[in-house]
């Protein structure tokens, strides 16, 4: 993914900012102390991606806190996991705040115009596994990446799976998500030729443990190329497809 400093240098090689205006941007300190949390204003410098807000068991006058402050030093959108619908609710009143429930995910801002060198595909087992699913999804596209969601294939019914092999054999990066025994994950890596990030969601009956057994079947998935994330950890698989969707040759 190509850094914000790599942008900001190759503006001031073009003209686009100035000398002074580029080196204050770099002088800004690199966070801000509110007492119940350090703000980072750097990572965007160091990894791409700004800060994300970790919204559960945060209050919504925390999180209305770090918003401001994250959008009083030039960070045009803010993304927030894990919110609860009445904080979002709470924080229309400051902000113009995007919310899927499903989700629970939030942006402050508008999803940005994607730039990913190709396709993002969600790929969910079945409907329990949707709010996981759209959170990797969502956490994607406000990375500036092109999703393409592909639901309910779970493979009790591998035909459905089957009908959508031209979007899985095209993909940049898949994120399986599947709960219950988690083949999912193993069935998408031998279909394509992509990193494949698996994503074991608590959902199931009483041995699979809320997500343990799918967690355990894709960390020992018989495909190549399969990685794993935590349980029910959308958000995770989201960002890390982000960066490999934005992967660029070092030379």
């Amino acid at each position: 993914m190509q850094s914000e400093m790599r942008k900001l240098l190759q503006a001031v090689r073009d003209g686009e900012v100035s000398v002074d205006d580029a080196l204050l941007q770099i002088k800004t300190q690199p966070f801000v102390d509110l007492g119940f949390a350090r703000v980072d204003l750097h990572r965007r410098v160091r990894q791409g991606s700004a800060e994300v807000i970790y919204g559960a068991s945060k209050t919504p006058d925390q999180i209305r806190a770090i918003v401001q402050t994250m959008l009083d030093n030039a960070q045009d959108r803010v993304i927030i996991t894990r919110m609860s619908p009445a904080a979002a609710e709470e924080l229309r009143e400051s902000f113009a705040l995007h919310y899927w429930p499903e989700a629970r995910f939030a942006l402050v801002g508008d999803l940005p115009e994607a730039d990913g060198i190709g396709t993002v595909v969600v790929a969910a087992a079945g409907t329990s596994d949707l709010p996981v699913a759209e959170e990797a999804a969502l956490t994607a596209e406000a990375l500036g990446n092109r999703v393409t969601r592909v639901y309910d294939v779970g493979v009790a019914g591998l035909h459905r799976l089957l009908a959508e092999k031209e979007r899985i054999m095209t993909a940049s990066v898949i994120v399986a998500v599947a709960g219950m025994e988690g083949a999912l994950a193993s069935v998408v890596g031998g279909l394509a030729d992509c990193p494949v990030i698996a994503v074991p969601t608590s959902v199931g009956y009483g041995a699979s443990f809320g997500g343990l057994s799918a967690l355990l079947a894709m960390l020992n998935s018989c495909a190549s190329g399969v990685s794993v994330v935590n349980i029910d950890n959308g958000f995770g698989a989201g960002y890390l497809a982000g960066m490999i969707n934005h992967m660029e040759a070092k030379k």
